[in-house]
């Protein structure tokens, strides 16, 4: 057994009550591993343990390298503090998939009449809790930095770990294979809370987690900024594009890996009848036509989780094609390549990426020239991910009251989109499903609707999120192959059809829960739960109201009590919709300083 941990700890007042003694506040990952490590050693299982905090794939890798029989990572990624736990890992590195995971349920829920553990120095003593590091490290860089396709090293990069574990591995890869990579030195101490990414969310999806980091990229001149989340298995990245900076969403960047993997690959002459990449269905389908063209097979309709890309790495290494494998990819900023783990992970990707660029740059190219140039060739394929989140019991049943609105109603259209086909996953294979959990991952609608003069394929996929209290939207709608000098234009044409696509859809699902949504709602930021998107609109008037309070220091207090319920920076979380109506922000409608 193989336990880690990354920097994870509790430390959010105001959700508790305060005034009484709180036993999971400070709680830490190192607590949790501990505590299990001891409950292990008590039944007899052997632990090899970290000592210190280190990323989820090596923690994939060190299963495999040390043939253990699982592994467990205590983390909450990215996720709310609230959220921190473990995730289970079988003997391949991989997490478990139904109906692995519900057996594992009902034997700790159903089964498990007391709970022994022996004290960690006395295990440690018996030779059932085993220490493990440094070795185990070198062995993880060694393996991932072969997966290296060029030598174009030229290229200043900086890097921001977001507080977390990506100091243990994507930065020595970096370092180990020779790339100018500087640390953000503000967001590259190991800590839980952390303080200085913008809304306490270290998630490389979302943009805002870059604004501390990039000032100092900016001022480094740097060609590329890349982040990764506190266990290190999600990559971000961001482009100095002629002096502008711009954001990779999670498919952007799989669109730009799989294609220069595809193209080095047959350069290499590697390319096999058998070639594969493997993706899941809400992921970008432009990966898949990029791959079919190029005569590459694409496994392109697995369900949502990493976890299913491992299962068919597992099944091609079993059938002795596992060098057939190229690349794996999830739109949520997860990829992995080379056979060494079974979960996604930043390292790999982080080198393909700094590579690429640096060969493009040697051609007076970025990434977005790269990019741009697929879309020319294949049709400019614009996905967008957003979700209504509902918190609490109340938003369970919200949740589910979409869904079985969605499931249980014919629909024609959403005004001028008509839909063609309705795809229910539960309706797919295996039937029946093989456990709860697996009909927990099959909960998932894909809309297919009827193309307009300028778009090639439209679709809309709606699932409640597995790990998260908040039901998903991914919407995706693809233009057709054109000039490059004509992108710009014909990508405003497919992002104005997406923007209406949104709006229609998602009032619609509003509207299912009886809530009259203001267009402006979708100005504010996408992750707030959607009841603190109602309560903004029921303050704004007060917020506007603060004008008329004569001194700054009282107008600043009030508005603090008013945004109070939105956490950490809440001007910025409110500020587009607020200046849609007042035409100018918060801050300077009422003239106070900028220091949210």
């Amino acid at each position: 057994m193989v336990l880690k941990f990354d920097v994870r700890k509790y430390t959010q007042n105001g959700i508790y009550d305060d005034r009484l003694l709180n036993p999971v506040m400070d709680l830490d990952g190192k607590q949790l591993a501990i505590a299990a490590a001891e409950v292990y050693a008590a039944n007899e299982i052997t632990v090899y343990m970290f000592d210190d905090v280190r990323s989820t794939p090596e923690l994939s890798y060190a299963i495999r390298y040390l043939n253990a029989i699982s592994g467990d990572m205590f983390s909450a990624s990215h996720n709310l503090p609230t959220d921190n736990g473990k995730k289970v890992y079988d003997q391949f590195g991989g997490q478990l998939i139904p109906p692995d995971d519900q057996i594992l349920v009902d034997e700790v829920t159903q089964n498990v009449v007391a709970i022994k553990a022996r004290p960690i120095n006395e295990a440690k003593d018996k030779g059932l809790i085993v220490s493990v590091g440094e070795a185990v490290d070198q062995a993880y860089h060694e393996a991932v930095c072969p997966v290296s396709l060029s030598d174009a090293r030229s290229l200043k990069i900086v890097y921001s770990p977001l507080h977390g574990t990506g100091l243990t591995s994507v930065h020595p890869v970096l370092t180990r294979l020779g790339f100018d990579v500087t640390l953000e030195p503000q967001t590259s101490n190991l800590s839980g809370a952390f303080e200085n990414v913008t809304f306490n969310i270290p998630n490389p999806e979302v943009i805002e987690s870059f604004a501390t980091s990039l000032p100092f990229a900016k001022a480094r001149k740097a060609d590329i900024l890349i982040s990764t989340d506190p266990d290190a298995d999600r990559i971000g990245v961001m482009v100095n594009h002629r002096g502008s900076w711009q954001f990779l969403t999670g498919n952007e960047i799989g669109i730009i890996l799989v294609n220069y993997a595809i193209s080095k690959y047959k350069e290499a002459r590697r390319l096999t009848q058998q070639s594969v990449v493997i993706k899941t269905d809400v992921t970008t389908s432009l990966i898949q036509k990029i791959a079919q063209q190029n005569g590459v097979q694409c496994i392109g309709d697995l369900l949502v989780g990493f976890k299913y890309i491992a299962a068919v790495m597992n099944k091609i290494e079993n059938e002795g094609n596992i060098t057939d494998f190229i690349f794996g990819a999830e739109e949520s900023h997860g990829y992995l390549t080379g056979n060494y783990a079974r979960d996604k992970d930043a390292a790999p990707a982080a080198i393909w990426i700094c590579e690429h660029a640096a060969e493009l740059k040697m051609q007076n190219k970025t990434l977005l020239d790269d990019l741009n140039e697929i879309y020319a060739a294949y049709g400019y394929c614009h996905n967008y991910l957003t979700e209504i989140r509902l918190l609490g019991a109340r938003g369970m049943e919200q949740i589910s009251q979409i869904m079985d609105h969605l499931r249980g109603t014919p629909i024609e259209s959403f005004a001028q989109f008509r839909v063609s086909q309705r795809f229910d996953r539960w309706q797919g294979e295996p039937r029946p499903h093989l456990s709860e959990t697996d009909t927990s991952a099959r909960n998932m609608l894909v809309y297919y609707f009827d193309n307009l003069p300028d778009t090639s394929s439209m679709r809309v996929t709606v699932r409640p999120s597995g790990t998260e209290p908040k039901i998903k939207m991914y919407f995706e709608v693809s233009g057709k192959p054109c000039l490059l000098e004509r992108l710009a234009e014909e990508k405003q044409k497919i992002v104005e059809i997406r923007q209406e696509l949104e709006k229609l859809f998602m009032q619609y699902c509003y509207r299912i829960l009886e809530v009259e949504f203001p267009d402006r709602g979708f100005l504010l930021f996408w992750q707030l739960p959607l009841n603190s998107k109602l309560k903004y609109f029921e303050i704004e008037d007060q917020i506007a109201n603060l004008k008329d309070v004569s001194d700054a220091n009282a107008r600043k207090a009030g508005l603090d009590k008013l945004l109070v319920f939105l956490g950490a920076n809440p001007v910025e979380k409110i500020d587009n919709a607020f200046k849609e109506k007042y035409k100018t922000g918060i801050l300077e409608y009422l003239n106070l300083p900028d220091t949210d």
